[in-house]
């Protein structure tokens, strides 16, 4: 879906349309968790801080987030999902992957049933939305995010291979920032470099992620969809090319962290009691300090709050840390499923 939150919202309210919104909190403390094409012109990003936002974008609107109403149009979306294959594997609340080898309607063509999804999407909900459509998940993926928004792209079997070497590393799915800087900085740049490395240098660097670059830059990705699959926690984490070494850089990276992460649980239209801290320190020890909470984390602040105190149970003094992460358990909904990755299976 395309700026799902915001695009519901502009939905709903007519006086929003054309104009630049975000989901979230104006105060000094809150996020945006969704921006419509409008603020995004701008800059404004998911995650990004409401006051940036608004330095941003002087004339930027704030809207109260309404995850009831975001629920029932993502249920509508699943339902016609649904009914074109029984292989939906939900990403998030307003994404997913389908296999459509064996399609319910026999259209044989998973770029015509992506057409046909489409429409029925901005027909019974009012909203557009984009799809991406080749050979195996890490192509699909790249493929739905390029023509955004409203927009549909093919990767071919026979097109895959001069794609993949032309793409810049930064537009790898499952490449994040950090590792793309690290990838430049050993001269990889894009497809055809990633390439030129054998799997034992690449393992040696970016450890076990680096068999998985040495199989999708040659387009490989075996992954199968995998419907009714249990939610069990949402967390995220960052790996830093430099080790932190002071509470300042460790305070301040933290709180990156908790941004991103409230932004998948808000997302996954879900929340947690079990907060756990993990951090990975320069000679590759690591510890995890977990706390169950009495009630569900419900908004941003609650969330710092906790993985602060938990933080500060911890002796950090004289540490150095290369990996922080945070993870939220014990869930209060299990609608939509672990993160993972094909959007239409046969072309």
């Amino acid at each position: 879906m395309d700026a799902f939150f915001a695009s519901v919202e502009q939905l709903d309210n007519p006086d929003l349309r054309g104009k630049p919104v975000a989901v979230g909190g104006s105060g000094e403390r809150s996020v945006v968790a969704a921006a419509s094409y409008e603020a995004r012109k701008f800059g404004v990003r998911s995650a990004m801080p409401s006051v940036t936002a608004k330095r941003l974008c002087p004339d930027l609107i704030f809207v109260r987030h309404h995850f009831d109403r975001y629920r029932e149009v993502s249920d509508s979306v699943f339902t016609i999902f649904r009914e074109y294959t029984d292989m939906v594997e939900p990403l998030s609340i307003d994404e997913a992957f389908l296999d459509v080898t064996v399609d319910k309607f026999n259209i044989g063509s998973a770029t015509l049933i992506a057409r046909k999804i489409r429409n029925e999407i901005k027909e019974r909900t009012g909203l557009t939305a984009s799809a991406g459509i080749s050979v195996n998940k890490f192509l699909a993926k790249i493929a739905s995010d390029i023509n955004k928004p409203d927009g549909l792209f093919v990767i071919s079997p026979e097109d895959a291979e001069k794609f993949i070497l032309e793409l810049p590393v930064e537009k790898f799915y499952g490449i994040g920032k950090v590792t793309a800087q690290k990838m430049h900085k050993l001269g990889i740049h894009n497809g055809t470099d990633l390439r030129t490395w054998d799997l034992v240098s690449l393992v040696r660097n970016f450890g076990k992620a680096g068999v998985f670059f040495y199989d999708i830059v040659r387009g490989r990705d075996k992954r199968p969809v995998e419907p009714l699959q249990e939610r069990k926690s949402v967390g995220t984490e960052l790996t830093y090319e430099k080790d932190l070494t002071t509470a300042f850089e460790i305070i301040a990276e933290l709180y990156k962290v908790e941004l991103d992460l409230m932004e998948r649980l808000e997302n996954a239209c879900t929340t947690g009691r079990t907060i756990t801290l993990k951090i990975k320190f320069s000679d590759f020890r690591q510890i995890t300090r977990s706390r169950t909470l009495p009630n569900y984390i419900r908004d941003f602040n609650s969330l710092h709050r906790e993985v602060t105190e938990i933080r500060k149970s911890i002796d950090l003094s004289n540490c150095r840390i290369r990996l922080l992460g945070v993870t939220v358990s014990n869930l209060e909904t299990d609608d939509f499923e672990e993160m993972q990755l094909e959007l239409f299976g046969n072309i």
